[in-house]
């Protein structure tokens, strides 16, 4: 298994050098890859703003990545479970965040968007505290 960092994502994403998107895309041929969540929360942040990606964009291509079948995640179920809330329209670190929460009761924040954006998307309340 070979892990990879946020700039072999980004390279195959958005394809901005030619050199390195070959190389990129030789891992991703060739290789068993796992990609950590930090990997993936950074490179979501850098698709959004050093690349202006939107969030439908954002998340078509996690789907097209992590749908390759020698990618691998350290929780698939989770990350599918981020996608959701994404989609839902709370911020992708949020929703990383909550979806690593949702066996608890209630997840505290002063964050008023994330409280309102999460109303009613999970079982975990997301509260001011």
């Amino acid at each position: 298994m070979t892990g990879v960092d946020t700039n072999i994502i980004v390279r195959l994403l958005v394809r901005d050098n030619e050199q390195q998107f070959r190389q990129a895309e030789n891992i991703f041929v060739n290789e068993q890859i796992f990609i950590t969540d930090t990997v993936i929360l950074e490179t979501e942040w850098v698709l959004r703003f050093s690349y202006s990606f939107k969030p439908d964009d954002i998340r078509r291509a996690f789907k097209k990545v992590f749908g390759l079948p020698n990618v691998h995640l350290n929780n698939p179920e989770q990350m599918k479970t981020v996608l959701r809330l994404y989609k839902a329209g709370l911020d992708f670190a949020d929703a990383m965040h909550l979806s690593t929460s949702l066996n608890q009761h209630t997840f505290f924040t002063f964050d008023k968007k994330f409280i309102q954006r999460a109303k009613g998307k999970t079982q975990c309340t997301v509260k001011e505290p």
